[in-house]
């Protein structure tokens, strides 16, 4: 007696999954006297996730440069430096040369966790948001555990509570050094015209806004130690002055009653 139909084995073929076009991914560094930190910087950086890491390097007197090529880093070297916000200009701007979708910002100082950079661009990818930002402070007390001083916790949260009224937004740290973008964001903000001071990101962040980006954030574990780089108090009091006076300049231009440059979008 034969099998029936109902007994007989059918091979069902394994679907395979189908590698998506996701886009690619193009980490840069903003450096300056990094080599103590950035290999161990670079370890934690998913391989499977980043595509390139690209370092700028903004006349360290270390041996950064040096290391970063061992490391087999795309590296820039800039003549002069140029500062923070000049430094990540270079960042941006051969990010997108080299036809970057996603860009993710890294100190290579290794205060940030670098293993969440695939959580922010999973989140990009899926257009929930165009900019993601790496909150360091889900908690006062793992702030404060990760070694913040008590004084840069209050400080940042009266300005981050400051920033989240004037902008409309709803974030948990707006002073973060990590930081990802869609390659639209870097393509229609004018952030050529920012400064190339610490405050070029509280201009870039205001910008986004501006431009009706949607902003977003992710916890990420802060480190701070001795090697990782930190503005002191003065330049802390420059920075958030500075801040505040982009904030006036937002609601002015929001309001049409002034025109600044870093709202006005660049030529084509």
């Amino acid at each position: 007696m034969s099998d029936s139909p109902a007994n007989a084995e059918v091979d069902h073929p394994v679907k395979q999954p189908v590698k998506q076009n996701v886009g690619k991914v193009i980490a840069v560094m903003p450096a300056y006297n990094a080599e103590a930190t950035l290999e161990k910087t670079v370890a934690d950086i998913p391989a499977h996730i980043v595509d390139e890491v690209i370092l700028v390097d903004d006349c360290s007197k270390d041996g950064t440069v040096k290391l970063a090529k061992e490391l087999g880093l795309t590296v820039i070297e800039h003549e002069t430096n140029t500062g923070y916000g000049g430094n990540q200009k270079s960042c941006y701007t051969r990010a997108l040369q080299s036809g970057a979708d996603f860009i993710v910002m890294i100190h290579p100082d290794y205060q940030y966790d670098s293993r969440v950079v695939g959580a922010a661009i999973e989140i990009l990818r899926l257009e929930i948001c165009d900019v993601i930002l790496g909150s360091r402070i889900r908690t006062r007390k793992e702030a404060l555990a990760g070694g913040m001083p008590a004084w840069k916790y209050i400080a940042n949260r009266c300005l981050t509570l400051t920033e989240n009224i004037a902008l409309g937004q709803n974030l948990g740290d707006f002073h973060s050094g990590f930081r990802a973008y869609r390659r639209e964001v870097l393509e229609t903000i004018p952030w050529q015209n920012n400064t190339d001071d610490f405050a070029f990101d509280s201009q870039f962040l205001a910008q986004s806004v501006y431009f009706g980006f949607k902003l977003g954030d992710i916890p990420v574990p802060v480190r701070y130690f001795d090697e990782a780089s930190s503005i002191n108090f003065s330049r802390c009091v420059k920075y958030g002055l500075t801040t505040l006076w982009v904030l006036l300049q937002f609601l002015l231009a929001k309001l049409r009653l002034a025109n600044f440059k870093i709202f006005r979008k660049l030529s084509s």
